[in-house]
Formats: structure tokens, sequence, C-alpha cells
């Protein structure tokens, strides 16, 4: 009995190697075509020690695909599997040790039970670190109103890791976004919350407290925010937030202003700065201060009747100086681009960290370019003042939400580019001669199950140092208790 058991575990064991082997390429036939795989990660950059590029076959028909990665430094990692799926450890060892160089693919594929061998394709890995722990973002199903759970998030970029900050489901019936951390460090947050016992959310030194921010002076409560890279400010754009919808056109939805200032908040006294510069006839919105704190960006349109007239409103970039020492504004504002005079608009502008680059988006209309289907982004030098569209990353769909890394190299973006309706998170590099890389995709284990099976559009994505650490019941608490301190004015 024992020999017939030992037989039969032999043959089962036989068999079960003779399976594993013919799951590996044998005999491929030989292509000189480049794979097509879902997400194109062929011939992005990468930092070292990013989440690792899971990728799947484009073709539906192919059930087993078969990667070896080798290192121009050294190193290989093979895959197989119905999608290459590369062990996290090993793909952060093999990125790090070839920091500066780039990794090799080689990509077998089998289609009904015949592999191919296809062109081989490199990834760079940029000698620029990316050490900042992860994304923060809003997923929001794009139903174009509260419901479906929206979230905020925080994504660890150098894993798979996926935690939610706050989502519908604890604070019911009510909006929540313009999520931002003061140069990527999430002990300075602001958080705006709308809807029925709507609060900004302001968290100094990792201690939250809410405020009521519409106050007899200001046309409507805070949003859009920016800090000062002291902690002791917040700029702010005071507006609502209008949509119209379109039957029979190319466009599906215009978002728009009817008003929009920009005030400044002290975190210290809870007092709103105010200057009349910047609460005109006109609309004023998505402030930023520069790196040295000592300018606010800011984009202003001309008043127009919206929606009648949605194609009349042509955002220009402006600038105005502040003294953080005396909360103070400067008496002039100076036009950095002119919409009007160019017929563009330009807005959404974010300056790297190293004060180098101004980042920003040019559509043809408009003050809310994620709803543009020809918003793309621009880069202008501070130093020259010389302006040029990002040919390397833009689409023909909508580019818009982008944020600094905290090294200034890398940055984060949402576009359409896919199908034109959910926004994705890609990531690109910046050299310091303005050479853009190719943009990547944000990874995931499985990507095309994930993102075929997510109907949540991302935005307002920013990099984050550290890992944000919020009392999630703590927080539904202060939400939904009502108690908020007042804001004054200066």
């Amino acid at each position: 009995m024992k020999r017939h058991t030992r037989l039969l575990l032999s043959v089962c064991s036989l068999l079960l190697l003779l399976s594993a082997c013919s799951r590996r390429p044998e005999h491929p036939q030989v292509s000189d075509r480049l794979p097509a795989i879902y997400p194109d990660y062929i011939g992005v950059t990468i930092p070292a020690g990013v989440a690792p590029l899971n990728f799947n076959m484009a073709d539906e028909r192919a059930d087993r695909v078969d990667v070896v990665v080798k290192g121009s430094k050294g190193g290989e990692l093979h895959a197989n599997g119905r999608f290459a799926d590369f062990d996290i450890a090993d793909w952060r060892a093999l990125t790090e040790q070839n920091a500066g160089g780039r990794l090799t693919f080689t990509v077998c594929a089998r289609s009904e039970g015949k592999w191919t061998q296809y062109k081989d394709f490199t990834v760079e890995v940029s000698a620029y670190p990316l050490d900042d722990y992860g994304l923060t973002y809003r997923r929001i199903p794009p139903g174009y109103e509260v419901g479906g759970n929206i979230g905020v998030y925080q994504r660890d970029i150098h894993s798979f890791d996926e935690t939610p900050l706050l989502q519908e489901s604890a604070v019911p019936g009510r909006c929540f976004n313009c999520h931002t951390p003061n140069r990527t460090d999430p002990r300075w947050l602001t958080m705006q919350i709308r809807g029925e016992g709507g609060g900004t959310m302001v968290q100094v030194d990792g201690v939250q407290r809410w405020l009521d921010t519409k106050t007899d002076s200001t046309k409507a409560a805070c949003s859009y925010a920016y800090w000062h890279p002291s902690g002791n400010y917040c700029a702010y754009a005071v507006n609502t937030v209008h949509q119209s919808f379109f039957t029979g056109a190319k466009s599906n939805l215009e978002v728009y202003h009817r008003f929009s200032d920009v005030v400044v908040l002290d975190v210290r006294s809870n007092e709103l700065l105010l200057t009349p510069q910047l609460q005109t006839a006109d609309l004023e919105i998505f402030p930023a201060f520069s790196p040295d704190g000592k300018t606010i960006y800011y984009s202003t349109s001309k008043p127009c009747d919206v929606p009648a007239e949605y194609l009349k409103v042509k955002c220009s970039l402006a600038a105005i100086s502040f003294d953080a020492a005396t909360g103070r504004f400067g008496t002039e504002a100076d036009t950095l681009l002119n919409g009007p005079a160019t017929d563009r608009s330009y807005t959404l502008v974010r300056p790297s960290y190293d004060g180098r680059w101004l980042m920003y988006c040019v559509s043809s209309r408009g003050n809310f370019p994620v709803s543009q289907k020809d918003a793309d982004l621009w880069l202008m030098d501070l130093r020259t003042r010389q302006t040029r569209p990002l040919g390397e990353v833009n689409s023909r769909q909508s580019e818009s939400f982008h944020n600094w890394a905290s090294d200034s190299h890398w940055f984060v973006f949402s576009s359409k580019r896919e199908d034109g309706l959910y926004t994705r998170l890609y990531l690109a590099c910046i050299d310091d001669n303005g050479r853009v890389s190719k943009p990547f995709l944000l990874p995931q284990r499985n990507p095309k199950k994930y993102y075929s099976s997510l109907f949540d559009a991302y935005n307002v994505p920013d990099f984050t140092k550290t890992k944000v650490c919020v009392d999630v019941r703590e927080l539904q608490r202060q939400v939904t208790s009502g108690e908020r301190v007042k804001v004054k004015i200066r």
C-alpha cells in the first residue's frame, strides 16, 4: 500500500513539474515588434524604489506572459503568470541597484498555445530619487453630484497600499476636497467640507481645528488652498462652483464660477487678510505662494454672463507681492500671461519648490481645466520667463491637477487620455535643464483588472513626505459636531 502511495505521489509530482514547464516559453516565435502592454510602460523613466511596473498584455487572447528584466548595472528579475507580477522587495532592490541606469525587459506571451518573444524594451531608472512617502488624492464617480462614496485617499507609491483618509460613508451627504499639505508636509494640512455643517479643517503641526471661514466681508467659504512655506499662512479662493451640461455637443460639461476672490488666512490668529487687489469685480482664483513666500501667483478673468457667455472666460496669470512679516500685500499686480490678448486661459499655477519652474494649465477658455478637453500643461522657466507646452506629457484629452514632489524633480498630474471621461494619475521626471520624461501611469498590482473595474476619477493629487496620520473617528466627530471657530477679518 505504501508503495502504491509513493508511486502515486511520484506521478503527481511529475505531472505538476511537466505542467509548470509547459507554462514557460518553449521554442517561441521571435517577433521584431514591441509588445503591446497595458499600461504602456515602454520607454518611461521611473524613480528607484517605486512600486513595480506590473503590466498585462493588451491582447485579450494572451493567457500567459513570461518576463525577464535585466539591469544595466547588474541584477535580474523574472515573472511568469497571467500578467507580469513582480515581487515588491526584489523589484525595489533591482531598481535601486540600477539608479542612473536602465532596465531591459524581454517579454514572451502565450496565445492560443503558441509563444511569441517580442522585441526588448527599456525603462530608465532616474538618478533623481523620489523619497516622498506617497500621494493623496480624491476618488469620485464622475456623476457630477454628491453620492457614490466620494473619498480622499493616500497611496504608498513604493507599494500598492492605499488607505482612505475620509469617505462620504462616514459623513453622508457632504462633499469634501481641497486637501492640501504644506510643500508635501502633511503635518500642515487643510481640507474643506461643503454642504450642511460645512467647514474648513486646518491642521498646524499635527493639531486640527475646524473653522467657519464665511464672513460678512467675503462672498463664500474658503476653497482651493495653498500654504505659505512658513506654515503661518494659507491662501484660499472664495467662490461657488456651478455646472452646466451639454446635449448633442462635443463637450458634455462646463464648470464655472460666478464670482471668486483670493484671501489669506493667518493660521496663528484665525484671521483673514484681505486686499482690494484680490477682491475686485474680476474673478481671482487658484492662488499659490512662491517658494520664498514673497509672491502670490493666481489666475484672474473678467466677469461674464455665465453660463451663457462661457466661451468668453479667459484667465490671465498674475502675481502680487506678499510680506509675511506684516501680512501685507503689494499695491499692484503683475500680469505674467495675458489670457484675452492670447485668446487662451491660464489656470492652476504651481511653482516648483526649488523656485525654478512654474507649471500651469492652458486651455482655450474657462477657469476649471479638468472639464476642458484641450487643457494642456505648460512650463515657465522663472529664470528667463520663457514658456513652452509640455509636449512630452500632453495628450489629446485634458491634463490638469498637477503638483510637485518635494525635490522638484518629479511631478504628478491627472489625465483623461485613456477614454476622455476618467482622470487617471501619471508621474513624470524633469531634469535640471527642463527636459521631461515620458509619463507613467500610477502602478497597480493587476493594472488592467484594477482600472477597468474602477468607476472613480482621480483629482487633486499631491505628494506627501510622510504618511498622513488621521484619526478617522475623531475626524468624523469633528465634521458632524458642527463645532466651528469663526474667523475674523484683520
